[in-house]
C-alpha cells in the first residue's frame, strides 16, 4: 500500500471533535469582538424610539395612507420643527387677516386663518420661517360687497406693498410664499399678480388642474360646511340599505346629467333640487347616514363641499369630477376609502356601484371612518385635523426653494 503514512488507518475521531470545537470557539470569540466594537446605545434615543413605535405601528396598520413610515415620520418633523412668518401689515378688522365667518361651505378658510394665528407654527423671526404667509382675505372682501375689479386692486395694492417694504420674497420671486382662499371667487381675486399664481403656492378649495392649479406646487384645501349638523357616523353598515344618494341644484353639466338619467331609479335616490326643509328636520343629513355611497358631482367648480359630508356622516364618497386634485392627496390613498370616476362614467354610475361587492364596501367604509379625523376643523386645532393635514402640505412643499 505505497504512498500511505504509518498509522493513518488506526487515526481516531477524538481529533477531529478538537479541532471542530477550536473553530467553533474562534468563531464565538470574534462575533462577540464585533458586537463590542458597536457603540452603547443611548438610553435618551432608545426610550423616545420605544415612545414612538405604537405611533409607527398605528399608522402601519393603516391603508388609508400611501406610505405610512413616511407620513408619521413627516408630521413629526413637521410638528417639531415647521415655522411659518405672516405678515403683519393690515388693519386685522377688515379683510387682512380676518376671514368674514367660520360657518357655512366657505368655512375652511375662517379655520385655517384662525388656527394659523394662534398656533405654535407661528414665528415672529422671518429669519426663522420656512415659509411666509400672505393674509389675506377676499371672502371677507366679498361679504362687504367688494366687486370683482375692486378686489383685484386691493390685492393687487396689497401684496405689491409687502414686496416693496420686505426682502424675502424677493429672495425666491414668492416661491415661499403662500396664500389661502376658499371662495373661488378669491382664486380670481389675485389674477392681477400672475407672478403670484405661478409662482406662490396656493391654498384653495378649487383644485381643478386643467386651469391654472399646479398639483406638486399647489394645494387642495377641503371645503367643510361646519358646524355639522348631526354627529359622526361610522360602524353604522346594516343602516344603509340605499345604494346610492343625490340632491342639490343643477349648477354644473355633470349634475343636470346626473339628474335626468337616474332621478327616476328605484334603487338610487336622486334628486334634482335640494331636499326641502318643510318635509322635515335634517331629512338631506339624515339620508346620508341611510345610504352606501354618496354622489359627489363637481358644482361651478370640480369641488363639493358634500365630499366632507360623505365623509364625516360614513357615506363612501363617489367623486364625479375631472380634473380635481383631491384634498391632502399626497398623504391619503383616496381609492380605499372613496369611489373615483370619470364624468362620462354617470351613465354607468349604477351598475358600477352594483358591481362593488359588500366585502368591498364594508372595507371602503372602514377605511373612510380612519379618515374621518382628517375633515374637520377646530379652535383650537388637535392633532391630524385639517388644520394640521394642511399643514402638512405645505410643509411637503417648504424645501422645494429656499435661500
Amino acid at each position: 500500500m505505497a504512498g500511505r503514512l504509518p498509522g493513518a488507518a488506526a487515526s481516531s475521531p477524538l481529533p477531529r471533535a478538537l479541532l471542530l470545537l477550536a473553530a467553533l470557539a474562534l468563531f464565538s470569540i470574534s462575533f462577540l469582538s464585533l458586537r463590542s466594537l458597536r457603540p452603547a446605545a443611548d438610553p435618551a434615543v432608545a426610550a423616545a424610539a420605544a415612545k414612538s413605535r405604537p405611533l409607527l405601528r398605528l399608522q402601519s396598520s393603516s391603508s388609508v395612507y400611501h406610505s405610512p413610515e413616511a407620513f408619521a415620520a413627516g408630521y413629526a418633523e413637521m410638528e417639531r420643527s415647521f415655522k411659518v412668518y405672516i405678515y403683519p401689515d393690515g388693519d386685522p378688522k377688515t379683510f387682512y387677516q380676518t376671514p368674514r365667518k367660520l360657518t357655512g361651505k366657505y368655512a375652511s378658510e375662517g379655520y385655517f386663518f384662525q388656527n394659523i394665528r394662534e398656533s405654535r407654527f407661528r414665528t415672529d423671526d422671518p429669519d426663522q420661517a420656512h415659509l411666509f404667509f400672505v393674509p389675506i382675505s377676499p371672502h371677507k372682501m366679498r361679504g362687504k360687497g367688494t366687486t370683482y375689479e375692486n378686489m383685484t386692486v386691493i390685492v393687487k395694492d396689497y401684496v405689491e406693498g409687502l414686496i416693496n417694504k420686505y426682502p424675502y420674497w424677493n429672495r425666491t420671486l414668492g416661491a415661499d410664499h403662500f396664500f389661502v382662499t376658499c371662495h373661488d371667487v378669491g382664486v380670481r381675486a389675485f389674477e392681477g399678480l400672475p407672478f403670484m399664481v405661478k409662482n406662490s403656492i396656493r391654498v384653495v378649495c378649487s383644485p381643478s388642474y386643467n386651469v391654472d392649479f399646479i398639483p406638486h406646487k399647489d394645494i387642495a384645501l377641503p371645503q367643510v360646511l361646519q358646524p355639522f349638523a348631526l354627529p359622526e357616523g361610522g360602524n353604522d353598515i346594516e343602516n344603509r340599505t340605499i345604494l346610492g344618494f343625490w340632491a342639490g341644484h343643477r349648477n354644473s353639466k355633470i349634475r343636470v346629467i346626473l339628474a335626468r338619467v337616474w332621478e327616476n331609479d328605484t334603487e338610487l335616490a336622486i334628486s334634482n333640487n335640494r331636499i326641502s326643509r318643510a318635509i322635515g328636520e335634517l331629512v338631506y343629513q339624515k339620508q346620508f347616514y341611510r345610504t352606501k355611497f354618496c354622489i359627489c358631482p363637481g358644482g361651478s367648480q370640480v369641488n363639493s363641499a358634500r365630499i366632507s359630508d360623505s365623509i364625516h356622516y360614513g357615506c363612501v364618497p363617489v367623486i364625479l369630477s375631472d380634473y380635481y386634485d383631491l384634498p391632502f392627496n399626497d398623504a391619503l390613498d383616496w381609492r380605499k376609502f372613496a369611489v373615483i370616476l370619470r364624468e362620462r362614467d354617470v351613465y354607468q354610475l349604477k351598475n358600477i356601484l352594483k358591481s362593488i361587492s359588500q366585502e368591498e364596501f364594508v372595507s371602503l367604509h372602514k377605511s373612510l371612518v380612519q379618515v374621518q379625523k382628517h375633515f374637520v376643523w377646530h379652535s383650537p386645532p388637535v392633532s391630524y385635523d385639517a388644520f394640521h393635514m394642511v399643514m402638512y402640505e405645505l410643509w411637503l412643499r417648504h424645501n422645494v426653494i429656499k435661500y
